[in-house]
């Protein structure tokens, strides 16, 4: 974590040219006394860092110098800040060693690493399955790129129908949806989601993107992941459920389970969704002694008619 705390106090003596211990540990979140620690060590590492006592003093580097000593270019910038973003798998206390980072790069570097540090969700969950490896697909760094410095793309697109059509997109974001991509872009038509292993080709333009006041990546992607979710479960049944049975409800049906609340006899209301009503039957008919289905109708038939047939068999 020093090595860290050192490139930032590097960073910040060329961005500002000079800056006192107290400034320091204000941005960096230490003490006074660690930050005096830290712009020593720079100097005895051969950094031509020096300190200047009195009134208005501070440390500055030598000359004034002003060239990138991180070594850092804009690309490397970009993907050391994508280690930063919700999609990371690094631990909290990286990302908040890079997220303090990021305040201290070159002013050329700082807002393309910040968008890339939001620029990628990571949905493990697979559509109605379990998690699953990933393959980037052909056109992801081209239009992660494009999210990131937010110009639009000129997109060829194959629909599930084998149709290809090309438009303009403004790229907001990128979603990695257990083994598929997604793009989420503004389009004339409103937010587009596309999938990006369906992406034909891909052409940066020099426009600017028209971005969403207050857009949101995260939460913009889980609008449409519950959107997606509820077309492919448009059944929705009412029942009631003992205590006990809650924790195995929610273990089964994930996010197809809404939770209503306290029911007059001490069970609980909730609403389940589904394809359809005899699929959502034998679902459920192996969770009687917790569950009662209260409708509709039709699913209640069903789960008699199971209940029939294994009496039948199994009596």
């Amino acid at each position: 974590m020093r090595t860290d705390r050192l490139v930032a106090v590097l960073l910040l003596l060329q961005r500002r040219e000079q800056v006192t211990a107290a400034e320091v540990a204000r941005e960096l979140e230490v003490s006074e006394r660690t930050a005096r620690r830290d712009l020593d060590a720079l100097a005895m590492a051969g950094v031509p860092v020096y300190s200047m006592q009195g009134r208005g003093g501070g440390w500055r580097l030598v000359g004034g110098a002003r060239t990138d000593l991180s070594g850092l270019t804009a690309s490397e910038a970009r993907a050391l800040f994508l280690v930063a973003g919700q999609a990371s798998a690094a631990t909290p206390t990286v990302k908040a060693a890079l997220r303090k980072l990021v305040h201290a790069l070159p002013e050329p570097f700082r807002e393309q690493a910040e968008a890339a540090a939001s620029s990628l969700v990571t949905d493990p969950q697979r559509w109605g399955s379990s998690r699953f490896e990933r393959r980037p697909p052909r056109f992801l760094d081209e239009l992660q790129d494009a999210v990131i410095r937010g110009v639009q793309v000129r997109l060829g697109y194959v629909d599930r129908d084998g149709a290809e059509t090309e438009r303009t997109v403004h790229p907001l974001g990128i979603v990695a949806k257990g083994p598929s991509w997604y793009l989420v872009s503004h389009t004339e038509a409103g937010r587009r989601t596309f999938r990006i292993d369906r992406v034909s080709s891909a052409d940066p333009t020099d426009d600017p993107v028209h971005r969403p006041e207050g857009f949101d990546l995260a939460e913009s992607w889980r609008e449409i992941a519950d959107e997606v979710d509820r077309k492919r479960t448009p059944l929705e049944i009412q029942a009631v459920c003992a205590p006990s049975g809650i924790g195995l409800l929610r273990t089964l049906l994930g996010a197809r389970l809404e939770v209503a609340g306290a029911t007059t006899d001490g069970r609980i209301g909730v609403v389940i969704r589904g394809d359809n009503e005899y699929a959502l039957a034998c679902e459920l008919a192996g969770l009687v002694e917790w569950l009662e289905v209260t409708g509709p109708t039709g699913v209640r038939d069903h789960l008699a008619s199971i209940g029939g047939a294994l009496v039948e068999r199994y009596g």
